[in-house]
């Protein structure tokens, strides 16, 4: 795509707070993209600093976060990271909205949906409730919400962990943005509801073209939705490439590691899942060189005295990694 298909530019965002024990690097060094109409998975261990990259990008991370000087979030050309408060707050919820973990926690319990959907129309568009009703009743509709009418008086504790996930679904889309960060949307929800959260996900941005940014560390759900894939280790992006040629042939030992974790249907029972060695590497105290060495079953001694530079392949793949894996190893596709 063009650059004028870019909606979101990431390049060199570093983001670190402080604690009583010292420094603690979330976010170290991270660049990528996201084109117009495009469906980009980033995917990573819990802790990797995935949460924190959303937060930035929405401008809702704690006053404590630090960003270094030459961090830039560019949306369409503008730096969300220096821009003005006030102008963020036209941008977020409007052109740029957040579908968050929890809806319970996320949800105002003393609130009707209706009322807390027709929110960011009231607010961005200057609209009364009586006149955002028409619209809350066609997202309602839009995410699959039966007798949409009848639920506008509804609180959130009356609707089930799904209906409530599809609400928050409504409100993100409810001022048709350009980019939904969607931030583990289909966590604690059975499988069932998942499929269909997920489908609602992908119908939505069929019919309106949207960019999403979808945080998981599901990988089914990557395979299901995604059509690029950024794998995050310890605040870094190590692996970036198109779904289809991730999920294939992986050139990172810990992308690999996190697809021989997922069960396979063919021939199920014959082996153990296979488990990455080891724990992350404390944010306070990080290596010298790769994060991953001490985990890495191809590590050498080049990998714990530098860190390894972006790699681009031939297949429109990037990796960080001194020992890429040079063979079609995954069989998960």
């Amino acid at each position: 795509m063009s650059q004028a298909d870019e909606i979101l530019n990431v390049l060199s965002l570093r983001a670190s707070f402080p604690t009583y024990q010292g420094k603690v690097k979330a976010v170290n060094n991270i660049n990528f993209s996201i084109n117009k109409g495009e469906i980009v998975a980033l995917v990573g261990e819990s802790g990797s600093g995935k949460s924190v990259t959303a937060l930035s990008i929405m401008g809702l991370n704690a006053p404590t976060i630090k960003y270094e000087k030459n961090s830039l979030i560019s949306y369409k050309g503008q730096d969300l990271l220096t821009m003005k408060k006030k102008k963020l707050k036209k941008i977020r919820g409007n052109e740029i909205s957040m579908i968050f973990q929890d809806p319970l926690s996320s949800l105002n319990p003393l609130q009707p949906i209706g009322r807390q959907i027709a929110e960011p129309i009231q607010l961005h568009q200057g609209k009364s409730f009586f006149s955002a009703k028409e619209r809350v009743v066609q997202l309602l509709r839009m995410v699959g919400i039966p007798a949409p009418e009848k639920r506008l008086q509804d609180y959130p504790h009356q609707l089930s962990g799904g209906m409530r996930q599809r609400v928050m679904i409504a409100m993100a889309l409810a001022c048709n943005p350009t980019l939904l960060i969607a931030d583990e949307p289909t966590t604690a929800l059975d499988v069932t509801i998942q499929a269909q959260i997920l489908n609602v996900l992908r119908e939505l941005q069929k019919d309106t073209g949207i960019s999403i940014l979808l945080i998981t560390h599901d990988l089914g759900v990557v395979a299901e939705m995604a059509d690029r894939v950024l794998v995050m280790y310890s605040g870094e992006i190590v692996e970036e490439g198109d779904v289809f040629t991730i999920f294939k042939s992986p050139r990172h030992p810990y992308t690999q590691g996190l697809l021989n974790s997922v069960p396979k249907l063919k021939g199920a029972g014959e082996d153990r899942l296979k488990a990455i060695p080891g724990v992350v590497p404390n944010p306070l105290n990080l290596p010298e060189g790769c994060n991953f060495y001490s985990r890495c079953s191809y590590s050498s001694e080049k990998c714990s005295a530098a860190a390894p530079p972006i790699t681009d392949s031939a297949q429109n793949q990037r990796f960080a990694c001194w020992h890429p894996l040079e063979k079609k190893v995954n069989q998960f596709v």
